[in-house]
Parts: structure tokens; sequence; C-alpha cells
């Protein structure tokens, strides 16, 4: 027989075992609705993992400078001369240095198109830091389309295994929230950050373009491809978001591809009718005044490209490119 102390305990233990499960129904219902704005957000939900930071890859001493070179149609030969306007390949690139090249192959489509890095520019880009003593040479890109697609449409994964580089497609491991003090739109993002734990020298280089969007996509854009998430919704405020890229990675240089530019329909294009020869080749270390300079090419009034007079009152460069007294170098 169950006397009524028994059923007080049966019952004193019923009301706790309800109160525990009230208590964790709240906490799951607290850590779905995390989950449901982080992804409402667009940043990727996940355990909670520690947040990252990219390093500055900047050499010392080689801030500010500017080379352009024009009148050319050989990126190869562009892009050789440009940098030793500045003293060499050498003065970046050191025996042992593990390379980035940062490249925009968001696109399933040809190099004709000028909407990504042009295959030609890449390969030498790899000849020249291997020659220089690179211990590697990393190309990547988180594309818009299929990864493996994309870099093989664009003709950038032959060219790197043809120059000795190796091609980094992302994988969903791939991706780690992003550092990034003071900023509205990128602190606590998923960026693209695996091949960058070895990484000492970091390259961008980008096609020279319009977009329908931000005005032009050029070598700040560029930094975009190392997002994760539902970066798309970034364009709700796009010249911020450039601003934002510009302070999240200092790179060793930049390269803006201005031999062909695609002056309308940006960022895919898709006719030839959309290209313009405007054979210059821009290299430099100021990514606001590279930008700056490559808006003069796509006849864009800069004051109408708000994320270069963001980046420029943010201190992370000049507009003001003619200031540097760039390198002009005619072919």
């Amino acid at each position: 027989m169950t006397n009524d102390s028994d059923t007080g305990r049966v019952m004193g233990r019923r009301q706790w075992l309800q109160q525990i499960g009230k208590a964790g129904g709240a906490i799951c219902l607290l850590w779905s609705l995390g989950l449901w704005l982080r992804e409402k957000d667009g940043r990727k939900s996940a355990l909670p993992v520690t947040s990252v930071r990219f390093s500055n890859y900047a050499v010392p001493g080689m801030a500010g400078k500017l080379v352009a070179v024009t009148g050319g149609e050989d990126r190869s030969k562009a892009i050789g001369l440009a940098l030793q306007a500045l003293g060499g390949i050498e003065k970046f690139i050191r025996p042992g240095d593990q390379v980035l090249l940062k490249v925009n192959a968001a696109f399933a489509s040809p190099p004709l198109i000028g909407a990504t890095t042009h295959p030609a520019l890449v390969a030498e880009l790899i000849r020249l830091c291997l020659k220089a003593g690179a211990s590697g040479v990393l190309v990547a890109d988180n594309p818009i389309n299929d990864p493996a697609g994309c870099f093989s449409l664009t003709g950038i994964d032959a060219a790197t295994r043809a120059a000795g580089g190796s091609v980094v497609l992302p994988k969903t491991g791939d991706f780690k929230p992003l550092f990034l003090q003071g900023a509205k739109r990128l602190d606590g993002w998923p960026v693209f950050y695996e091949p960058f734990k070895k990484v000492t020298k970091l390259i961008g280089v980008a096609p020279l373009k319009d977009h329908h969007r931000s005005g032009a996509s050029m070598t700040m854009k560029n930094w975009y491809g190392l997002l994760g998430g539902r970066r798309n919704i970034l364009h709700q405020d796009i010249h911020r978001t450039i601003q934002e890229l510009a302070h999240m990675v200092t790179p060793t240089f930049v390269v803006l591809d201005g031999t062909v530019a695609m002056m309308q329909n940006g960022p895919t294009g898709g006719s030839l009718s959309d290209l313009k020869q405007t054979g210059t080749m821009i290299v430099g270390t100021d990514q606001v005044a590279v930008d700056a300079f490559g808006a003069v090419l796509l006849e864009k009034d800069i004051q109408t490209l708000g994320f270069i007079r963001q980046a420029e009152a943010a201190g992370l460069g000049t507009a003001d490119y003619r200031s540097l007294n760039p390198i002009l170098i005619s072919t």
C-alpha cells in the first residue's frame, strides 16, 4: 500500500521533471530562434566556433605604389612590365612564401566574355611567384555557380595546373565566421578561410567590369568571393559591404586587368558588344587608388561610386590616385 508520504514524493518528482522539461523546452526554443535569426540574416547557422581574421599581407615599405601599363593586349607582358617597374616580383614574394591568388571565377563563362579573371594572367603570376622562390601558389574563389564548373569553363583550372599552381575549391567546412571590429555588415559573416591557413602573401586579381548595383566591379569588390552564406542580401547595402571587404583584407598587391573592360551589363555580360579594348593593366598596393584609376577606364564618375568614397573616408587608401605619382608605361 502507498502511504501519503510516498505519494508526496512521487508528485514531487513529477513536478520536478515537468519543470526540467519546461526549462529544456525554453532553451531549445531560444536556441532555434537564434539559428533562425542567423539564417534570416544570411549567415550560415552552425554550432559556435572561433571567429577568424585575415592577416596583413602587405610588404613593409611598399605601401602607396601604383603602376599602369597601357597600349597592349598581351597580359603576360603587361604584368611583367608592371612588376619590374615596382622593383620586380622579388620585392613582394620571398623564397618559401605560400602565395594565394584570389581570382574572380564567379561565373561559368569563357574568358572571351570578360566576366572573370583571365587564365593567361593567372598563369603568368603563378610562374613569376614560383620563379621568385614561392613554395606554392594557391588559386581560390567561392563562385556563384558550381565551383568546379566555373574554374573549368573560365580556363583558370587548366592554366593554374599548367603553371604549377593548385586550385582550392570551397567545401562546407572551409568557412569560418569573420571577426571584423566595427563592421556593420560582415562581422560574424562566414568567410572562405581554409586556403588562408598557411598563406604568407595574398594577391587579388580582378577583371575590370561594370556592375548593375555597385556601379563597378574591381579589386575591392573581388574580395566578395571570399564570402559564404546568402551573400546576395549584402547587395542591399553594397557600397558599405565593399568598404568592409577592403577593411577585411590587406593584400600584398592587387591587379586590375583592364586589357578589356566590360562597359555595360555587368557583372555577367554575355555579349562582345559589352566590351571595350582599354588596353591597360593596373598594379598597386593601394586598393582604393587602383579602383579609382579603373573607374576612369570605365568612364565612371568616382563620386557616384560610393564604395570608393567610403573606403577612402575609412582610411583604407586614396581616391586621388594621381597623388601617388603612378608609373605609366606605354608598350
